[in-house]
């Protein structure tokens, strides 16, 4: 079976360097399971659907919730498009239409 690999766009880096350590240790956990498993075989609580292409990373830490926004690219290749700390019940629709727009530029 083909592993997966999971990148991150080079705008999501800092946001995911401005998590607390906590969580993203959290975040290449849960990449780690993406890259052993697919996406497919990894469910609740890591990851869940957003809507049409995007993805969610589901992150807890002491500090609260962040996600991490990722859609599936070429071949077996997961790109990470946006990382935020979740404030909301919700998904925020503005870090929905970031990934979008990062997601879009790379086509």
């Amino acid at each position: 079976m083909a592993s997966w690999t999971v990148q991150i766009h080079p705008a999501a880096e800092p946001e995911l360097r401005a998590l607390p350590s906590d969580m993203q240790a959290r975040f290449l956990r849960i990449a780690e399971l993406l890259e052993d498993f697919g996406p497919q075989q990894v469910g609740m609580p890591h990851v869940r659907p957003i809507e049409g292409k995007l993805w969610e990373m589901r992150m807890q830490g002491r500090a609260g919730i962040a996600r991490g926004v990722y859609a599936a690219v070429q071949g077996r290749t997961l790109i990470v498009l946006h990382v935020f700390v979740k404030k909301t019940r919700t998904t925020p629709r503005a870090a929905i239409e970031t990934a979008r727009t990062r997601l879009e530029a790379m086509r």
